[in-house]
């Protein structure tokens, strides 16, 4: 892309995607200052001009999220003040996505917060994938692209050859992506039913399909602490089926999820670098990137056209 009023900038996240990104565009990552007062306060400088730039801001919202998304707000402020021309939020994970509604009285919706937030500190467009609920996309007054890893992870796993494979939606939030899964790779497809007696925990109480001899592809949006991805391997594993074969588009990786994923029932980890990794990573974990995703949708966006011609399906 050859344009000299797209500027790409990284917050301090992931600048290995970012870098990657700009490699994919044929442009170089933009200069900025990214330090912190004594007091721990932020502070943010463009060392370029980007008057009457369209600035993308690359920033996932990763641990420490908090930190994270003050970076990012004094990102864009500093871009609004600088009279960049559009601020563009490239998030490839979106925190705080998992409080998308009320589960119980008092609680906050803390992803439509962060929504308001972002837009009211100056946004003008989000670039994000996978989101936990789609319907996020609804919390924004601006324009959203809502990308998905799917076809990243359905090439990832046609390569496999894998054995009388399933593919088993970990709950009934994620139905409709593995059945999007299962026609991408024309697999049948089951589902288990758990409760969560408190964040972070489940118990598996029911599983919908067959899935005795199967090699269970368990699909899911991220991976946090790990410890709901060990009791499905385990539940299926008591029904008969083979070493699972685990998919998801964010490592959140918490509280030592990446040691668990060397669990003898699973063969296979595939994420995406929607969130920066450590170099030192399990044999069974395969990394595919979504750097040449976002910078096809941020070539789009900036050319115009449509985003949906990135997917099989049409979108997300």
């Amino acid at each position: 892309m050859h344009s000299d009023r797209v500027k790409v900038f990284s917050g301090s996240s992931n600048p290995k995607l970012a870098e990657a990104m700009c490699a994919e565009l044929g442009v170089e990552l933009g200069r900025i200052k990214l330090a912190r007062f004594k007091s721990g306060e932020i502070y943010v400088h463009y060392e370029e001009t980007i008057r009457n730039c369209d600035v993308y801001l690359v920033q996932s919202l990763s641990h420490p999220i908090n930190e994270h998304l003050v970076e990012l707000m004094v990102m864009i402020d500093a871009a609004k003040r600088a009279s960049a021309r559009t601020v563009n939020l490239v998030l490839p994970y979106y925190g705080y996505a998992r409080q998308e509604r009320k589960a119980a009285p008092r609680e906050p919706i803390s992803a439509k917060m962060v929504a308001d937030i972002l837009t009211t500190v100056g946004a003008n467009r989000v670039v994000t994938i996978d989101l936990h609920a789609p319907a996020i996309q609804g919390f924004f007054n601006i324009p959203v692209d809502h990308l998905t890893a799917l076809d990243l992870i359905s090439d990832e796993i046609r390569g496999m050859n894998l054995p009388n494979p399933i593919v088993v939606s970990p709950d009934a939030g994620r139905a409709k992506m593995a059945e999007k899964l299962a026609g991408y790779l024309d697999l049948s497809f089951a589902i288990m039913i758990k409760k969560r007696p408190t964040h972070n925990e489940s118990v598996i109480t029911h599983i919908i399909g067959d899935v005795e001899g199967h090699t269970p592809i368990i699909i899911e949006d991220l991976i946090d602490t790990g410890s709901t991805i060990i009791n499905v391997v385990e539940g299926l594993k008591e029904k008969g089926a083979g070493d699972a074969i685990i998919c998801a588009t964010h490592p959140v990786f918490s509280n030592g999820a990446i040691a668990r994923m060397e669990h003898p029932n699973i063969a296979k980890v595939v994420v995406t670098d929607s969130i920066a990794l450590p170099d030192a990573l399990p044999s069974n974990v395969k990394v595919r990137s979504v750097a040449p995703l976002l910078a096809d949708a941020i070539r789009i966006i900036h050319e115009g056209g449509s985003i949906s011609v990135l997917f099989k399906s049409g979108g997300v």
